[in-house]
């Protein structure tokens, strides 16, 4: 019997990240594994025509999916429920389809797949994507002298100690993880993959034009994704007030799904008016073309202890669609890839002279035709979801060896 590889995912792929970080990733392996998947998929996702269009990609491909409801309430209880199915769910499979490695996205995924190593002897590879539980402490979801915030810190010890491969989504999360008090001087088979996006799709905009020529030009400004939690969206506001009084025609362009009414109630609050700005909720077929209109993105989240580990997907879209991003210092390595080939501004500090000063950067960065090639040439190199898939294919191969 052939050996197979189950992939863990608790975000589900009928939503746009799990389409975009999970069944990308799982398409591209199943041309040199065989795949089986599980993830839990919000009600709100499971529309017919969705659902039948990656049944049909999924049976195309010769990947089998099996998929379960996500269990929001009540809170905590909910999630032991979805972890008690996905164990059951596991067990089933292992027997079923001849599974040696357990390929498990974050915590919960990684449970399973620390158990089924302890007792089957089971490969678990931990896909870690970032120090959850802090997430939660700073999300202010969990206090961090709780139990359960102790509990999924000793769990993610255990799983750092057991995986056969760790996957770090940056450099600076891979500093971190040696730091730890009882991780140093251990031999971690520890890598890293970032948020990778398919080039072929995310590309430039034919005949680009990114120069901004007077005070009458309309600036278009990205902001994607969420505006709540750790992003720090009154912060954009206030950059873009202040580039409302240099081009008065500019635009936000925010693409979100959601929470359109409380985007418009801050804006409003922050006296920006309905003509410079534009909301749109877009599926992963029409993303890329919004995001060619854009002629910078923008994002700030907060710079604490897990964003350390953290490398938000849209940053390498922005940047293999040729565009240029404004973003604060503190989140994984972004600093880093950004000023390697001067492919977005980083700000330190929210003062209105700062802010002043990384617009006038930014404004450089766009009148320069270098620009859009140094950001698709950064993506090419840190982005590129080719690379990352032929990274995991070889963990892959090397422990079915």
């Amino acid at each position: 019997m052939i050996k197979k590889i189950l992939y863990i995912s608790y975000d589900g792929i009928l939503e746009p990240l799990g389409y975009s970080q999970v069944f990308n990733y799982v398409l591209k392996l199943s041309k040199n594994h065989r795949i089986v998947l599980l993830t839990f998929e919000k009600k709100n996702d499971l529309n017919d025509k969705e659902l039948n269009y990656l049944k049909k990609q999924c049976k195309t491909n010769n990947i089998k999916w099996i998929y379960f409801k996500y269990h929001k309430f009540p809170k905590i209880f909910s999630t032991f429920y979805d972890l008690l199915l996905g164990l059951l769910a596991t067990f089933f499979l292992i027997l079923l389809n001849n599974i040696k490695i357990i390929h498990a996205r974050s915590y919960m995924p990684s449970l399973i797949g620390y158990f089924f190593k302890q007792v089957m002897g089971i490969y678990f590879i931990f896909d870690m994507r970032g120090f959850w539980a802090d997430e939660k402490v700073e999300g202010l979801i969990w206090k961090k002298n709780s139990i359960i915030y102790k509990i999924t810190k000793y769990f993610e010890l255990k799983f750092l100690l057991s995986a056969d491969k760790i996957i770090s989504l940056t450099e600076i999360g891979v500093n971190e993880v040696k730091k730890i008090k009882h991780l140093r001087n251990k031999s971690l088979d520890i890598s890293v993959i970032s948020t990778c996006i398919n080039l072929k799709i995310f590309k430039p905009k034919k005949n680009i034009n990114q120069l901004i020529s007077n005070r009458q030009a309309i600036l278009r400004i990205g902001y994607v994704g969420s505006v709540r939690l750790w992003y720090r969206f009154d912060k954009v506001i206030i950059f873009f007030n202040i580039l409302l009084k240099y081009y008065p025609n500019s635009i936000l362009h925010i693409i979100n799904k959601g929470d359109h009414q409380f985007i418009k109630n801050n804006l409003k609050k922050n006296k920006i008016s309905p003509i410079n700005f534009f909301i749109e909720e877009c599926n992963q077929n029409e993303i890329v073309h919004s995001m060619q209109k854009i002629n910078a993105g923008i994002f700030f989240l907060n710079p604490t202890y897990s964003k350390k580990a953290s490398n938000p997907t849209k940053l390498g879209e922005f940047l293999a669609c040729g565009i240029p991003c404004i973003t604060n210092s503190g989140i994984g390595d972004t600093e880093l890839i950004l000023k390697e080939k001067s492919s977005g501004i980083i700000v330190n500090d929210f003062s209105k002279n700062n802010l002043i000063r990384s617009l006038s950067k930014l404004i450089n960065l766009l009148n320069n035709k270098q620009t859009s090639k140094n950001c698709r040439e950064t993506a090419e190199k840190y982005f590129s979801l080719e690379q990352a898939v032929n990274k995991i294919s070889r963990f892959y191969f090397e422990l079915l060896e």
